[in-house]
C-alpha cells in the first residue's frame, strides 16, 4: 500500500506542477 501512496501522491503533485507551468489548459 505504501507504493500506491507514493504513486499517487507523486501524480498529483506532478498534476499540480504542469498546472503552474500551464495555468491556461487549468
Amino acid at each position: 500500500m505504501m507504493i500506491a501512496l507514493l504513486l499517487i501522491s507523486t501524480l498529483v503533485f506532478g498534476y499540480l506542477l504542469y498546472a503552474l507551468i500551464k495555468p491556461e489548459r487549468f
